[in-house]
């Protein structure tokens, strides 16, 4: 019997359960998408012409990954250094590079779909869209241990960037009586 309570299994609500078990399927329905997209494009323009649209798509993807990695890098050792600036001088957004290694990596996967995603995580319109949503749907209430709760938690910095995770003791106050065992001397 229960009072208002969602019935769980393992823990779970439903909802989770449920999508857990959609994911492989949309998995397999892009996949088919994919290939029966290529063979239209096959049947209508020839396979030669697939085969330089699929091999075009990892070297841009492998250009764009290789780009956004080097910037990443060089964003990482001016911020190491001494009185280092946080943002790169040329306009890069904060939101940092995760969606244009994305884009390249969606370009190099192999069919038209994928690289229209990673087309759309390239254009700077589009990729301001996607982080704006990406984040809100990070930053909604969430359950102990998802995604959103561990973006919260990675969220929560200090100025100085540094968070220690522990518990304030004071030396100020009097430490409170213990129940039934001696007192310590102050």
């Amino acid at each position: 019997m229960t009072f208002g309570a969602q019935q769980t299994m393992n823990g779970r609500p439903p909802q989770r359960r449920r999508a857990r078990r959609l994911i492989p399927l949309g998995i397999a329905l892009w996949a088919v998408l994919e290939i029966w997209l290529l063979t239209l494009v096959a049947g209508a323009a020839g396979g030669l012409t697939v085969f330089a649209l699929l091999a075009g798509g990892v070297v841009l993807g492998s250009y764009v990954i290789k780009r956004a990695g080097r910037r990443a890098w060089k964003r990482l050792t001016v911020s190491l250094q001494p009185g280092g600036a946080t943002a790169e001088p040329g306009g890069q957004e904060a939101g940092g590079n995760a969606l244009t290694m994305l884009g390249g990596l969606l370009i190099i996967l192999p069919g038209l779909l994928s690289d229209l995603a990673g087309l759309l995580c390239l254009f700077p319109p589009t990729r301001a869209l996607l982080r704006r949503s990406g984040e809100r749907w990070l930053t909604r209430p969430a359950a102990p241990g998802t995604l959103g709760d561990a973006f919260q938690q990675a969220k929560m910095q200090q100025p100085g960037g540094k968070v220690v995770q522990g518990e304030v003791i004071r030396d100020d106050e009097p430490p409170a009586p213990r129940p039934g065992g001696p007192q310590l001397p102050r």
